[in-house]
């Protein structure tokens, strides 16, 4: 029996649906200059604001590549950087395989802290997006969860009141985040954790 309580189910990209891994990153540039993948890796983790001002829209694509490739020595030239920084991502299929299922009875959301860079050299042309009624890509509505105006941005597209939402996310504090508007939220902890929880409130 589907469960009428709800009426959007919005879905992480990152760690949810698509796998990703920094290390694959880190592998290819080391070919290029030994140890400077984990050179980058630490100066990009000491600056994350850089990446969390890209991730919202505040700087630019070029502007990021620039400091990155900074991070890097100039060992690779940016548009191997955007190759080789979005090569990170592989499906996770059993999670994929649900979202037919669930678009039936549900509107389908994608929230997503992510980048012009990654959009467009890693994940966009999964064919899985096609199945959601919108994506929300931090870049594009110029905030980050867990910011109360990205939940927002659903809530105003989605027309449903808070109640009707619920939120899958690999992050705790994204999920109490949007709690805290009123949605309902499942941290997302591997597959058979996600089933157990969809059943429990009757979503599948």
């Amino acid at each position: 029996m589907i469960n009428n309580k709800y009426s959007a189910i919005v879905f992480d990209l990152g760690q949810v649906l698509v796998r990703f891994d920094y290390k694959f990153f880190v592998e290819k540039v080391n070919k290029h200059k030994n140890g400077i993948g984990e050179q980058f890796m630490e100066l990009y983790k000491r600056n994350y604001n850089i990446h969390r001002d890209f991730e919202k829209g505040i700087i630019s694509e070029k502007d990021f590549i620039d400091q990155m490739l900074k991070y890097l020595d100039h060992t690779i030239d940016a548009e191997t950087f955007c190759r080789y920084w979005s090569d990170i991502f592989s499906l996770n299929d059993n999670v994929v395989e649900i979202l037919p299922q669930l678009r039936k009875h549900y509107k389908l959301y994608l929230l997503s802290n992510t980048n012009s860079i990654h959009k467009k050299y890693g994940y966009q042309d999964y064919e899985f997006l096609k199945l959601f009624d919108k994506l929300f890509l931090s870049h594009e509505v110029g905030f980050v969860k867990p910011e109360i105006e990205v939940y927002q941005s659903v809530e105003k597209e989605s027309g449903f009141p808070p109640n009707e939402h619920i939120f899958i996310d690999d992050i705790l504090e994204y999920v109490d985040a949007a709690k805290k508007l009123g949605w309902d939220g499942i941290q997302f902890l591997g597959y058979d954790d996600l089933i157990k929880n969809l059943r429990q409130r009757k979503i599948l």
